[in-house]
C-alpha cells in the first residue's frame, strides 16, 4: 500500500480493504466549478482510481475567487482539460477522463452507468432532475449540492434511495443565480468538501448510509441542519427534461425567456411567455406535446406546475443554457 494514503487507510473505517476499494471506484463529476473543485481534489487526494469530469466551460477570471484549481493562465481553457493535468500534477496514478460538454438527456445515461457514484456539482436545475431520473433509473447513488449566496445543502438521492425529485418535485419561486445573487468562496468550499465526504461515505460503504440524508449550511450564521427523506415517495408522474434537438415541428413550444435576454429563439415560431402568462395556454387545449424552455430550466419547471395544475400532462421541458 503506498505511503500516500496511510495517514486514512489507519482508519478502522477504511483500512487496506476500503482503500482497495476505493482504487477500483469510479465517481462521475458533472460541473468543475466552484463546488466541482473541492470534490474533484479530495477524491482525487483519496485515491479514488477513476474520475469522469463532465463540464462544457472555460476558466473565467470571475470563477478565481471560489475555483482554486485554475489560475489567471487558465483563463480561457477548457476547465475540465486544466483540471485534469491539475489533478495529475497532485496524483499521477489516477485515470481521469474529461467531457468538455454539457451534460444532457441524451449523455446521462451513458455517463452515469459507468460510475458508481454520481456527483452533481453543476448547481443547475435541470443538471439536478436529469442526473436524478438517470440515476434513478440505473441504481446508482447521486450526490447533489447546491450554494446560492452564502447557504446551500448537500445530499445523497437515488441508489436504493428516494430521488431527488421525491424529495423536491418543485423549485423555489425565488430562485437565483451565482451572477445574480452572488456567492461566497468559502461556503461553496464546505459544500463541495461535504459533497467529498458523502461521496467518500458511498464508496466506502460506511454505515449508517447517507442515502435519504439532506444536510444543511448557513455560512452567515455559521449554522449546520438538515433532514431525512428516507421514507419520502416517488413522484407519480413528472415532466422530463429533453434536448434542445429533440425538439420537432409539431410541437407547440414556449420560449420562457425575454426578448432582452433572447432576441432570437433557437425553435422557429415559438410563442414568448413568461411564467404568469403560461395559464392561458391551458384554455387552448392544444393537441399535441407542448415543450417549456428557458435558460436554466427553473422558470420551466414552474410553467410546467401551473399547466399540470390546470389538467395538462404532455409537456416536455427543455434547458437552454
Amino acid at each position: 500500500m503506498s505511503g500516500r494514503y496511510v495517514r486514512q487507510s489507519v482508519l478502522p473505517e477504511v483500512g487496506d480493504a476500503g482503500q482497495a476499494r476505493l482504487a477500483t471506484a469510479s465517481v462521475l463529476v458533472v460541473g468543475a466549478g466552484g463546488l466541482g473543485c473541492p470534490v474533484m481534489q479530495y477524491l482525487a487526494g483519496a485515491g479514488v482510481g477513476r474520475l469522469a469530469l463532465v463540464d462544457h466551460d472555460v476558466v473565467e477570471e470571475t470563477n478565481l475567487h471560489r475555483q482554486p484549481l485554475y489560475g489567471m493562465a487558465d483563463i480561457g481553457k477548457p476547465k475540465v482539460e486544466v483540471a485534469r493535468a491539475a489533478l495529475l500534477r497532485f496524483n499521477p496514478g489516477l485515470q481521469i477522463d474529461t467531457h468538455a460538454e454539457r451534460l444532457t438527456p441524451q449523455n446521462a445515461a451513458r455517463l452515469v452507468a459507468a460510475a458508481d457514484v454520481v456527483v452533481d456539482a453543476a448547481d443547475s436545475f435541470a443538471v439536478t432532475y436529469i442526473l436524478s431520473d438517470a440515476c434513478q433509473a440505473a441504481a446508482k447513488p447521486l450526490v447533489s449540492a447546491s450554494v446560492i449566496g452564502m447557504t446551500g445543502y448537500a445530499g445523497a438521492f437515488c441508489g436504493g434511495g428516494p430521488s431527488y425529485r421525491a424529495v423536491f418535485p418543485e423549485v423555489s419561486v425565488d430562485g437565483g443565480t451565482c451572477a445574480t445573487v452572488g456567492v461566497l468562496g468559502t461556503a461553496v468550499a464546505v459544500l463541495g468538501g461535504l459533497q467529498a465526504h458523502l461521496a467518500l461515505h458511498l464508496l466506502l460503504g460506511l454505515e449508517p448510509s447517507v442515502l435519504g440524508r439532506v444536510v444543511t449550511f448557513d455560512a452567515k450564521r455559521l449554522a449546520f441542519g438538515g433532514f431525512g427523506f428516507a421514507d419520502s415517495p416517488e413522484p407519480d408522474a413528472f415532466v422530463p427534461f429533453i434536448a434542445p434537438d429533440a425538439v420537432t415541428k409539431d410541437d407547440l413550444v414556449v420560449d420562457l425567456r425575454s426578448l432582452e435576454e433572447a432576441p432570437v429563439s433557437p425553435f422557429p415560431g415559438a410563442r414568448r411567455l413568461v411564467v404568469d402568462d403560461i395559464d392561458g395556454l391551458a384554455a387552448e387545449l392544444p393537441a399535441g406535446r407542448i415543450v417549456l424552455a428557458c435558460r436554466s430550466g427553473q422558470r420551466a419547471l414552474m410553467a410546467a406546475d401551473r399547466l399540470r395544475e390546470r389538467g395538462l400532462s404532455n409537456l416536455v421541458l427543455v434547458a437552454l443554457g
